[in-house]
C-alpha cells in the first residue's frame, strides 16, 4: 500500500459514545500515541498499513479511518470542486465499487444525501474525464468507502478501511433479542478491570456476547480473524502479504485453552442454544460452559472473578413488576452467593438499578444504543467490609 499512499497521514478511530477510554487503552497497547480524543473517537498518526493492524486486533472500534485530503467548503459547489482535484483514479479502478459515508453539518446542506450525492458526482466525474469510465457505486459498504466529514467550511476526506464496521465480531449469526453489540460488550469487560485469568460468569446470558467476548479476550483471539472483507482491501496498492502477516501474528498469539471457567447460563434453553452456536463460530465452544437455568442457580465457582449482568432495562419503573423483582433477585444473589467476586450491572435503567440494593463501588458511563447506561460495580466482601 506504501506505492499508492507512501506518507503517513491522520488515522481516526470511530466508536461508539463514551466507548473512546477502553479505545484509547486498546490503541495505546497496540503501540501508537494518542493524538487526541473525544466521546465517540481516538485519533493516531500512522500509515495505511497501520489501519490493517488496527483493523485486525481492535476490539471496541467501529471504523478506522485514513485521511487522504482536508480542505475547506462553503458550499457543495466547492465541495464538489475540491473532491474533482483528488486523483481518485490512482486510488481504485473503474471496474471496483464504492460508496460515500458522511457526517455533514453545514448550513447550505439541509440533507446529508445531497452531500453524498455531490461527492460521488465528484468522483465519478473525475473518472469519466481521466480514463473514460465511471466505477459503479451504491449504498452498500462492501467496496471502497470514501467517508466525508463536512463541518461549517471545513472538510475531511477519508478512505473508511473498515468499510462495513468492526464494532460487529462476525460470529454472530444467531443475535436473539435485544443484543449487546460485541464492541460494548468487549469494553464493558475491559472496564471491569477483569484479569483475563480469573472466573468469569455470566447469567442471563441470552445470545452469549459478554461471555464470548470474554473468552476472546482471554485467548487474545484478535476480532478480524473473524471477517473476510475490509474496506482497504479495495484500494490500490492494497498488500495480500501485509495482510496475511497480521493474521500470522494473530494465530500465533491466540491460546486455545483456559485454566480458569467461563460460564454462561440462562432459563432459555433457545437462548443458550443460540449461544452455544455463536461461540461455536467464534471457536471458544469448548471454553465455556453453558448453563439452561434461572439465574439465581448458576454455578458460582470457590475460585472469585467476575460476575456480570446485562439484564432487560424495561421502560420504566413500575411498568413492569417482574424486572423490579428480578433487579431485586439479582441484589440477593450477589450477597448470598457471590461472596469474594467483583460485580457487575449492565443497565439502561438507574431506577431499576436501584433495586438491586447494594452500594455501587464504581459507575462506568455508556451509551447502549441511544439508551445512557451504567456499568455498575460491585464489591462482594467475603466477610464483613472491616475484616476486608
Amino acid at each position: 500500500m506504501s506505492q499508492v499512499f507512501p506518507y503517513p497521514s491522520q488515522i481516526v478511530v470511530t466508536c461508539f459514545p463514551k466507548q473512546s477510554p477502553w479505545l484509547a487503552q486498546e490503541i495505546e497497547a497496540l503501540g501508537f500515541k494518542i493524538e487526541s480524543q473525544s466521546i465517540t473517537e481516538v485519533e493516531v498518526n500512522g500509515f495505511m498499513d497501520d489501519c490493517l493492524k488496527l483493523n485486525m486486533f481492535l476490539r471496541t472500534a467501529g471504523r478506522v479511518l485514513f485521511q487522504i485530503r482536508r480542505f475547506r467548503a462553503k458550499n457543495a459547489d466547492e465541495l464538489y470542486r475540491e473532491l474533482s482535484k483528488i486523483p481518485w483514479e490512482e486510488y481504485f479502478d473503474t471496474d471496483d465499487y464504492f460508496s460515500i459515508t458522511s457526517y455533514v453539518k453545514n448550513d447550505t446542506i439541509t440533507d446529508d444525501r445531497f452531500a453524498n450525492l455531490r461527492a460521488k458526482d465528484a468522483i465519478a466525474d473525475r473518472f469519466v474525464k481521466k480514463t473514460g469510465k465511471r466505477p459503479d457505486s451504491g449504498s452498500d459498504r462492501d467496496g471502497a468507502v470514501v467517508h466525508l466529514y463536512w463541518k461549517e467550511d471545513k472538510v475531511r476526506v477519508y478512505f473508511d478501511t473498515s468499510g462495513q464496521t468492526i464494532a460487529k465480531h462476525g460470529y454472530r449469526k444467531i443475535p436473539g433479542k435485544a443484543p449487546m453489540i460485541e464492541s460494548l460488550a468487549a469494553s464493558a469487560i475491559i472496564a471491569s478491570n477483569w484479569d483475563r485469568k480469573s472466573t468469569f460468569v455470566n447469567p442471563m446470558c441470552g445470545s452469549g456476547t459478554l461471555a464470548i467476548e470474554a473468552a476472546l479476550l482471554a485467548t487474545n483471539t484478535a476480532p478480524g480473524l473473524f471477517r473476510e472483507n475490509f474496506g482497504f482491501m479495495h484500494i490500490n496498492g492494497y498488500s495480500e502479504d501485509s495482510w496475511q502477516g497480521y493474521i500470522r501474528l494473530a494465530e500465533l498469539q491466540r491460546k486455545n485453552q483456559l485454566d480458569f471457567k467461563i460460564i454462561a447460563s440462562d432459563l432459555s434453553s433457545s437462548a443458550v442454544t443460540a449461544a452455544k452456536m455463536n461461540a461455536r463460530t467464534a471457536g471458544v465452544d469448548h471454553l465455556i460452559d453453558f448453563q439452561v437455568c434461572d439465574f439465581r442457580e448458576t454455578e458460582i465457582p470457590e475460585e472469585p472473578g467476575v460476575v456480570m449482568f446485562n439484564p432487560e432495562y424495561g421502560e420504566r419503573l413500575g411498568a413492569d413488576k417482574d424486572l423490579e423483582e428480578i433487579y431485586s433477585a439479582i441484589g440477593d444473589f450477589f450477597k448470598q452467593q457471590c461472596k469474594g467476586y467483583m460485580g457487575y450491572v449492565f443497565t439502561g435503567n438507574l431506577d431499576l438499578a436501584k433495586r438491586i440494593g447494594l452500594r455501587t463501588k464504581r459507575r462506568v458511563e455508556f451509551y447502549n444504543a441511544k439508551i445512557d447506561s451504567r456499568l455498575l460495580e460491585y464489591e462482594l466482601y467475603a466477610g464483613t467490609r472491616k475484616e476486608k
